[in-house]
């Protein structure tokens, strides 16, 4: 293990290999590990992080060809990206079972795990984690099927990217200078743009995964769903567009967790899909602690 060059925290672990960005505070368990969205690193989950580190150990981190981990092809399965986290945490010394906090993108990575190693999972937290069935509630201009999420990343405005910076900037308000400046640089960077289109540009493959996968340990399961728009969303999408969305994914998650054997749906009023742990971090807190209560 080395301290990751340019960095203020973490360090660099070698796996299958590779070298990818980890960060560890807390001690005890289970560990909370948090799994981000497409185009999100895992210091964008420090704010939690540090909270829940009070009370276990807690590990951020970017997966392989993301964030500050070492470049490669991508997309890949959810299976490569499943099993790459649970050689980091082997390699890492982090005991299971886990409780995964997964954003997004994230959802899929997490549930996957679940599948392949269902004794290593202690609870899931769903951040609005991308799900399989969302072709069955959505309009057919949102659909995956449709190409919604393989679209060419169009090239952003001048006009786009500062609005985007200004968005960022708020958002990162209450990060540490130098991570939240580095974050905003390296977010802003057309790389990291296509790097985060590129990595779910599979999510239809991604989906009929998880489907062959099998169930999901019957474990506590907390689903949240971020009921206000999003500001990034609102740059590309119409506004009858972006309410028809929040409606029927609301639809979606209660149903998945009344699903779920030990399945909770919570609503985050005022947060939005890319952002609802930065929105309302007090209640995501709440949530994860409250799981681990449970586990």
């Amino acid at each position: 293990m080395t301290q990751a060059a340019a960095l203020p925290l973490g360090e660099h672990v070698r796996v299958a290999g590779r070298s990818l960005f980890t960060h560890r505070s807390g001690r005890g368990g289970p560990p909370v590990v948090f799994l981000p969205g497409a185009s999100m690193v895992g210091l964008h989950y420090l704010n939690l992080h540090n909270r829940i580190a009070e009370h276990t150990t807690c590990v951020l981190y970017d997966r392989a060809g993301t964030g500050f981990s070492e470049r490669i092809p991508l997309p890949r399965t959810a299976a490569e990206v499943a099993d790459e986290l649970r050689e980091l945490l082997r390699v890492s010394g982090i005991s299971g079972p886990y409780l995964l906090v997964a954003h997004s993108l994230g959802g899929v990575y997490a549930r996957r795990f679940a599948q392949r190693y269902p004794d290593q999972v202690a609870g899931l937290v769903s951040l609005e984690g991308a799900h399989e069935d969302w072709d069955d509630y959505m309009p057919p201009e949102l659909r995956i099927q449709h190409g919604a999420a393989d679209a060419p990343m169009p090239e952003p405005s001048t006009e786009i990217i500062q609005r985007f910076r200004e968005l960022i900037t708020a958002k990162l308000a209450d990060w540490p200078a130098e991570i939240r400046e580095l974050l905003i640089e390296r977010q802003l960077d057309l790389e990291w743009m296509r790097i985060g289109a590129l990595e779910r540009s599979n999510l239809a493959t991604v989906f009929a995964e998880l489907r062959r996968g099998g169930p999901i340990p019957d474990v506590p399961y907390l689903l949240y769903t971020a009921n206000g728009i999003d500001p990034s969303q609102r740059l590309f999408l119409s506004e009858e567009l972006l309410r028809v969305q929040g409606e029927r994914k609301l639809a979606m998650y209660r149903a998945l967790a009344a699903a779920a054997p030990r399945g909770e749906h919570r609503v985050l009023a005022h947060g939005s899909h890319s952002w609802l742990h930065m929105d309302q971090p007090e209640e995501v807190v709440e949530g994860i602690l409250d799981v681990l209560k449970r586990v």
